[in-house]
């Protein structure tokens, strides 16, 4: 038998190893969580559904993890991770039906879909500018 999200969140709100704390918002490092910010809403350890979105390990795409709702006791089986390399307008189409269509936490959508686009932009080469330089006549 596992405790209630709610109760949970009492525990660990104020008393986590992730927490970061700053300047007015106070942010969380923990995994699954797409805004890295200590909420409810967006913590990854208590609630029984969450997202993740991770760069993919070789640096080319994203990882797409969700946890899975009847599997807490076994932290090794409660994710599923789905790379996904096809490209930037193909991954976030995948993202948003995955959470729409497949009825997943639909809060939580665009949150991922922002944090998918960020690592894929920041995944592409920078371009070099080549200077014009002018000539002295």
């Amino acid at each position: 038998m596992c405790a209630s999200p709610d109760l949970l969140w009492g525990i660990i709100r104020n008393n986590s190893s992730f927490l970061l704390k700053g300047s007015g918002q106070t942010y969380s490092r923990e995994a699954n969580n797409l805004r890295a910010r200590n909420s409810f809403r967006y913590n990854g350890l208590i609630n029984r559904k969450t997202i993740g979105v991770e760069p993919a390990k070789d640096g080319k795409g994203v990882v797409l993890v969700t946890k899975k709702g009847g599997v807490m006791g076994r932290p090794g089986k409660a994710f599923n991770r789905i790379e996904l390399k096809k490209g930037g307008r193909k991954t976030l189409t995948t993202i948003r039906n995955s959470v729409r269509k497949g009825r997943y936490r639909k809060d939580l959508k665009m949150a991922a879909v922002r944090r998918a686009s960020a690592i894929l932009k920041s995944q592409k080469p920078v371009a070099v500018r080549k200077t014009v330089r002018k000539r002295k006549d």
